[in-house]
């Protein structure tokens, strides 16, 4: 049964992983192509390259995310490299059709003016891209890929921080690419708004959307907080043994993780009790399989 959740878990995993590379791909047809500003990491490089010579983002998107593929096979992870080659091809096909059909109706052509509604939209979409990629061990490629295998020898590096400051090049060439007489810093300005809102999209589904509150219960009346809570919250407790130093005193200390709208319940139940001091941090996403009380 669980080998059974495991794979249908994996295959989802991969079906997200295609969905994405689709949804990328059309939030740059519709989005970012038409409006004539590079974007974020390589994919930025190759909207530039389409932008001059029109050899489409399609192929060149290839060219850059194969070999880097491979290499990420060998340096850091195979299940993460057969991800990506397969975002690759995903983002690369579809973006190709896309180009050879048309579909110019649907495309958000800006024309200069309140170019900025488009660059917040893509950037919004493209950052759930990224953070959805991510959290199923995979990648859009490019930056992506550097990002991670810089994550892997520096595990504390944030992999948005590293994507970020990659992705300021690109801005500064786009200074210099879509200028024409004099130099447009419009472009460049853009880009910096695009990074920073699929960063922080990114950074944000990466972290996790179900985020908690860690409390911790230090008391002499447990058992009389842990009927109520788990009446009242249905949430499990972990109990441990405690000591006061100052006073040298027994306690129990109780540990419990409970959602953002039962933060003010919880505080209300704990403020009954006498001899009783709590505090609470937050968590940024809960993991596992746990059993409902009823």
């Amino acid at each position: 049964m669980e080998t059974g959740i495991f794979k249908g878990k994996e295959v989802l995993s991969y079906l997200m992983i295609v969905l994405s590379a689709l949804i990328l791909a059309l939030n740059y047809h519709i989005f970012i192509v038409p409006n004539n500003f590079a974007p974020a990491g390589l994919n930025g490089i190759a909207t530039m390259v389409q932008y001059k010579v029109g050899f489409s983002i399609g192929y060149m998107s290839l060219l850059i995310n194969i070999p880097l593929c491979f290499l990420a096979f060998f340096l850091v992870n195979k299940t993460f490299a057969i991800k990506t080659m397969i975002f690759s091809f995903s983002y690369s096909a579809a973006f190709l059709f896309l180009q050879s059909v048309g579909f110019d109706a649907i495309r958000y052509n800006a024309n200069n003016n309140d170019t900025i509604y488009p660059v917040i939209i893509s950037g919004a979409i493209s950052g759930t891209v990224y953070g959805t990629c991510f959290r199923a061990n995979g990648s859009t490629g490019g930056t992506d890929i550097i990002s991670r295998y810089i994550n892997k020898i520096k595990p504390n590096t944030n992999f948005f921080i590293v994507i970020f400051l990659l992705n300021a090049v690109v801005a500064i060439v786009s200074l210099f690419v879509y200028s024409t007489d004099k130099l447009n810093y419009k472009p460049v300005a853009l880009c910096i708004t695009y990074c920073f809102i699929s960063s922080f999209v990114g950074n944000y589904i990466l972290k996790g959307i179900k985020s908690a509150y860690k409390v911790t219960i230090i008391t002499s009346q447990p058992e009389e907080i842990i009927k109520e809570l788990s009446l009242s919250l249905h949430h499990g407790i972990t109990r441990l043994e405690a000591c006061g130093t100052y006073t040298n005193t027994k306690k129990t200390m109780l540990i419990c993780v409970v959602n953002k709208a039962q933060l003010s319940d919880f505080q209300n139940i704990v403020s009954k009790f006498d001899n009783t001091f709590s505090f609470c941090e937050l968590v940024n996403s809960t993991y596992g399989n746990f059993k409902k009380i009823k």
